[in-house]
């Protein structure tokens, strides 16, 4: 036996439990919350004609909120590892380097300039605006020799970041749709519609495809420039690929959510500590841990305070602040 069927055999036990936990905490989410459900009720909901009110919430407020989680988990997940392998950076992340903020101020121009614009509408200019954002942030990264260092583009991203909210809050309030930006980046899943889904769903699933196919040039990136360049890599086009994948990932998924913060730091950490730095694994166990993840945070976000809800960003920034400072002090070795 090789020692690649050594590695994959483990990797598939690894994988087949992470999905037992996905399907659990799936269950889990879509019976607890504000209306008393049973995980009976739930299965009936999802498997066969009955009606009633129970039914109804678990079909149309609570399946699609779930569903939604699940696609934003996931395309956060892969995002940040994706961006993590592509930098070399072990605090990289869509929320904190420009990405989630841009995708904001494109949301709240679309909305104060085109306030009839539908979902895939306000989708593009999520997509456009994270493109800016990422851009502002690496540009000016590049400004100096050395500027693709940790440091510099947390400082950068966090600058670049704090000036696009800027510019989201001032266009909400000039433009009085403040409201309507404060919808959605509160950071949640309320009010999820199965259209805002099919509109969507499909760019997540084609950016974590396009993924996993490029995952073994990202995982000779992620090693070294030098290697990759003398292994053969068109690194300029694997680059370019992936820096559009993410784009699409995060794009969509504020799109979809609003503004969410070190679930792209966060997962893809503890996934290299289950599988190792071979992205054909790191990425596809990213995308079910994130999933998860993003389930969990929701469901207690629903029920800590039931019936009142908390907003899902706060679950996730007690959980994520504490970790992002561990690895800043541990000074990135974790992701080594």
């Amino acid at each position: 036996m090789t020692n690649e069927n050594q590695r994959f055999i483990p990797f598939i036990s690894k994988l087949i439990i992470a999905i037992f936990a996905f399907i659990g905490m799936f269950i889990i989410s879509m019976a607890f919350g504000a209306a008393d459900v049973t995980v009976k009720d739930v299965w009936q909901a999802l498997t066969s004609n009955a009606t009633g009110e129970k039914i109804s919430i678990i079909r149309e407020i609570r399946f699609p909120r779930e569903v939604g989680a699940i696609f934003v988990g996931a395309a956060l997940a892969v995002s940040g590892a994706i961006m993590q392998g592509m930098t070399r950076n072990p605090l990289a992340d869509p929320g904190l380097l420009g990405l989630t903020a841009g995708a904001n101020a494109g949301l709240a121009i679309t909305l104060a300039f085109i306030p009839n614009a539908n979902n895939l509408g306000i989708m593009i200019a999520c997509f456009i605006g994270s493109a800016v954002g990422a851009t502002m942030v690496f540009g000016i990264g590049a400004m100096k020799k050395g500027g693709f260092s940790p440091l510099r583009i947390v400082l950068a991203g966090a600058a670049v970041s704090a000036f696009l909210f800027a510019v989201s809050q001032g266009v909400g309030i000039y433009f009085k749709v403040s409201k309507d930006v404060s919808m959605w980046t509160a950071g949640g899943n309320i009010g999820t519609s199965w259209e805002q889904l099919r509109v969507i769903a499909p760019f997540i699933l084609i950016g974590i495809l396009i993924s996993l196919i490029f995952s073994r040039q990202l995982t000779i990136l992620s090693l070294s420039e030098e290697v990759a360049v003398g292994l053969g890599q068109k690194t300029t086009q694997i680059k370019a690929v992936l820096f559009v994948v993410i784009i699409l990932l995060a794009g969509a998924a504020v799109a979809l959510v609003g503004n969410m913060v070190f679930i792209g730091l966060m997962v893809p950490h503890i996934v290299r500590a289950i599988v190792g730095t071979d992205y054909r694994f790191i990425l596809p166990m990213s995308a079910i841990l994130g999933a998860t993840f993003m389930l969990l945070a929701d469901t207690i976000g629903r029920t800590i305070n039931s019936p009142y809800e908390t907003p899902v960003v706060a679950v996730v920034a007690m959980i994520g602040l504490p970790f992002f400072l561990l690895i800043v002090r541990k000074g990135g070795k974790a992701f080594s």
